[in-house]
């Protein structure tokens, strides 16, 4: 999971163009919005469309999940394994 740790931390930086953060200072447990990085609702939509263009994962705006999922780099990377494995089952 690690590796996959750092694809995410990588993947947050790139799209919302965080040009003071590595990849390595994201604790992949602490929380991505208020405390942590402090990220916004305006990110949670960009990393939202984002992570449909580059992980096919379509997201509804309104899922009480979304919470969940956004909590941590951790949960994004629980959320990214969940969708690939029913993919390999789907296959």
């Amino acid at each position: 999971m690690f590796a996959l740790e750092q694809e995410v931390s990588q993947f947050i930086i790139d799209t919302l163009n965080l040009e003071e953060v590595r990849a390595a200072d994201i604790d992949p447990a602490a929380p991505l919005f208020k405390a942590g990085l402090g990220l916004d609702s305006i990110d949670a939509l960009e990393l939202g469309v984002g992570i449909q263009k580059r992980y096919g994962i379509k997201l509804s705006p309104d899922a009480a999940e979304n919470r969940k999922h956004f909590g941590s780099v951790r949960s994004l990377c629980a959320l990214i394994e969940s969708h690939r494995s029913a993919q390999a089952v789907a296959t």
